[in-house]
């Protein structure tokens, strides 16, 4: 597909005379350039340029597992009578920066990753991309930098970690960060606390719970820009590079049809991805992302729309971190379509929403089972873990603009007690760790939000070490920063206005009820 149509047009082959005619000699540098690769003169009659956003790297198991599916990719969408062109996306690990100054560059990295992507498909005019990821922030920033191009796309998650495994009992990532808080209180030996740090991230993949990486993979399939199934599958299993084959086969029928992101994320998709989150327990990243997402995309979204998806979708699934089962195990019990299936009999998910395979939802789900089989992970609507979503949008005198919570897994939502204050992680840690945060304390924590972080960082390693210490339940914490989406807790985060902006959180004082 020559450079100067625009994306989705189908074209018509030319004889040279005219090819030469309407494109111009000024085109015999570009194709040069592609010469210099390998192309053929036959490359450039109806082929469409496709992008391959390869998020592979050696930096984090999120992403060490990448490059095999765009291999897979690559190959495919030659076999389609189309030109792959691969570039790179840069990454951070969100688990390997946790608690550290690096974590500061966390949420950034999205806005870097969006602009990579942006800048390479608008700048060498690509047809049509297809972009891989893994870690966190490779989620959100894909979809930004697809909603800005809008030239068709479909996103290739690099799939779910296996769970490691230590006396009986599934590891998560979030286990070694929990373990430390174990540790310090005296609850756990040095021997056990070595195993978990070692056993815990047993491979390649995603971390393996409802945290929020598989949380935006699991939005993206409920919102149409991923295939069935493929948000919950392990990275190391040989489905996961099958799907990126068939990824790639979609996304060049997509660019024939002329689909093109911004006809897949509308309002009512995001309204089923929203839905999606509720169901199954996700991230509270989620709510800072798809504003993210809508805005990029167009789309009228607020923090309040959360709230009403919230109070209409029941938490079907029992995931950690509040939960029991991980991604792996949803998958087995039927995964996303499964899940999606019964919010639709039940009237919360748009079935008219189109999808990059140019299938409708419910026609994709049709013949999805209308309830799971028996297993413990999916629950119908009659027998949800609760009647309602568990990220609650809270607003007050500390949040005038909102802030958010995540209300799974806790028995008593109900605090009241002395503010113990930090103005940074690093001693709001030590305090936990030191045994000075004592049961009814309420942390909070400030200057973390985008401005005063900077960056807005995560805060598993205080929340992790309240769950080890076991404080979980009995301390609450309030902070401008955000949490990892393996958080739980009495936990309040996202805090708005922030601290450095002026925001009453900075004004809150040690005891202060």
């Amino acid at each position: 597909m020559s450079n100067n149509t625009p994306a989705g047009t189908p074209t018509k082959p030319l004889n040279e005379r005219s090819r030469m005619v309407t494109e111009g000699v000024a085109r015999a540098p570009n194709r040069s350039m592609y010469y210099a690769m390998g192309y053929k003169e036959e490359d450039f009659i109806n082929k469409p340029m496709i992008g391959v956003a390869n998020g592979h790297s050696t930096i984090t198991p999120c992403n060490s597992g990448l490059q095999p599916l765009a291999d897979a990719a690559v190959v495919a969408l030659k076999s389609a009578n189309a030109n792959a062109q691969l570039f790179g996306t840069p990454t951070i690990s969100d688990g390997i920066g946790m608690g550290t100054e690096g974590m500061k560059y966390s949420l950034v990295s999205r806005e870097v990753i969006a602009d990579c992507i942006e800048t390479c498909v608008n700048g060498q005019w690509m047809d049509g991309v297809l972009v891989i990821g893994g870690c966190d922030k490779n989620m959100p920033g894909g979809m930004m930098a697809i909603a800005r191009t809008n030239v068709p796309a479909i996103y290739v998650y690099g799939g779910t970690i296996k769970p490691g495994r230590y006396k009986n009992k599934d590891l998560t990532i979030v286990s070694a960060f929990e373990a430390v808080g174990e540790f310090t209180a005296g609850r756990l030996n040095e021997a056990d606390f070595k195993e978990i740090e070692k056993r815990s991230c047993p491979g390649s993949g995603s971390c393996g719970g409802m945290y929020t990486a598989n949380t935006m993979s699991s939005a993206f399939e409920a919102l149409g820009i991923s295939l069935p199934y493929s948000s919950t599958m392990a990275n190391v299993h040989d489905e996961k590079v099958q799907s990126a084959k068939e990824s790639a086969r979609v996304l060049v029928q997509a660019i024939r049809k002329g689909i093109k992101p911004r006809d897949i994320v509308t309002r009512k998709s995001i309204e089923n991805a929203v839905a999606v989150i509720m169901a199954t327990g996700g991230s509270t990243n989620a709510v800072l992302h798809f504003l993210a997402i809508a805005h990029c995309a167009g789309v009228e979204w607020t923090i309040d729309d959360f709230e009403r998806i919230r109070q209409r979708t029941p938490v079907l699934c029992d995931l950690k971190p509040s939960g029991k089962a991980l991604a792996v195990d949803l998958h087995v019990a039927g995964g996303i379509p499964q899940v999606m299936k019964i919010l639709l009999n039940a009237g919360l998910l748009h079935g008219d929403c189109i999808t990059i395979t140019g299938q409708t939802i419910a026609e994709v789900l049709k013949d999805v089972p209308d309830a799971p089989p028996e297993q413990s992970v999916i629950h119908t609507i009659d027998n949800a873990m609760y009647k309602q979503g568990h990220l609650a949008i809270l607003k007050g005198n500390l949040s005038p603009e909102g802030a958010v919570a995540k209300i799974t897994g806790l028995k008593n939502p109900v605090i009241t007690g002395p503010a113990r204050v930090f103005d940074d992680e690093q001693s709001a840690l030590e305090a936990i760790l030191a045994g000075k945060i004592k049961a009814g304390d309420v942390m909070v924590l400030r200057y973390l939000g985008p401005k005063g972080g900077p960056g807005m960082p995560e805060m598993l390693a205080p929340t992790g070490a309240l769950i080890g210490a076991g404080l979980g339940e009995s301390v609450g914490l309030i902070t401008d920063g955000r949490f990892s989406g393996g958080t739980w807790g009495m936990v309040v985060g996202h805090v708005a206005p922030e601290a450095a902006a002026g925001g009453t959180i900075a004004f809150v004082q040690e005891g202060d009820s």
